[in-house]
């Protein structure tokens, strides 16, 4: 089954390419002892503001693309969508029937394009502080520091399940993943797929090589 196209998985490791080399360069100018390692402080703190200004563009060109970016506009739209299998999910014992995303997925994605967006506003802030107050950059690398903080540990949680799903994994390299995975982990999205009910696998094969939008 196809779940991710190739204007979504170029957008995906591109995104994640400059999130690595922002956590990076940020750990090399603010941890010490990584400080003192790397030196060049001034080229670091280049990569890194480049790369931070480079981060919302793989997205949004992506989102803007008039024909391929059709997958990557109905994926914003399901994980910008909540319902009641998605609350489900969260509850202790679940048996939820997810969708393309779960609800995990779905709050991980939301909190790193939210904390994304603060970042970039803190940074800009204290890359051109003389366009702010004392008090407004003061609050900025405070912010600026606590969210990457966490976006530091959403990415590394997010990097830790993706290796414990091999299949997971290989959709987003790939693009495609087997059918029975599919109807396993994401009942709902499988149905969307296919026509089939989850509880069956689809009688034609050829029929989960497409996808539904």
């Amino acid at each position: 089954m196809v779940r991710f196209d190739r204007t979504e998985r170029l957008v995906h490791w591109t995104t994640a390419v400059l999130v690595l080399v922002l956590l990076a360069t940020g750990a090399a100018m603010y941890a010490g002892p990584i400080s003192t390692l790397v030196g060049r402080r001034e080229l670091v703190k280049t990569v890194h503001v480049l790369a931070g200004l480079a981060l919302p563009v793989p997205l949004l060109v992506g989102i803007l693309m008039p024909r391929r970016g059709g997958g990557l506009r109905a994926d914003a739209r399901r994980i910008n969508r909540f319902d009641a299998e998605d609350r489900r999910w969260l509850r202790p014992r679940r048996a939820a029937r997810p969708g393309k995303f779960n609800a995990g997925q779905k709050l991980n994605a939301s909190f790193l394009v939210a904390a994304g967006v603060v970042l970039l506003g803190t940074g800009v802030m204290m890359r051109w502080p003389g366009l702010w107050s004392v008090d407004l950059r003061t609050g900025a690398t405070f912010v600026h520091d606590w969210f990457a903080i966490g976006v530091a540990l959403s990415v590394t949680g997010h990097i830790v399940l993706a290796l414990r799903d091999p299949i997971a994994f290989a959709g987003m390299r790939r693009g495609v993943v087997p059918a029975r995975w599919a109807r396993r982990t994401h009942p709902q999205w499988y149905e969307e797929v296919t026509g089939h009910p989850a509880d069956r696998l689809a009688p034609n094969p050829q029929r989960e090589t497409g996808v539904r939008r």
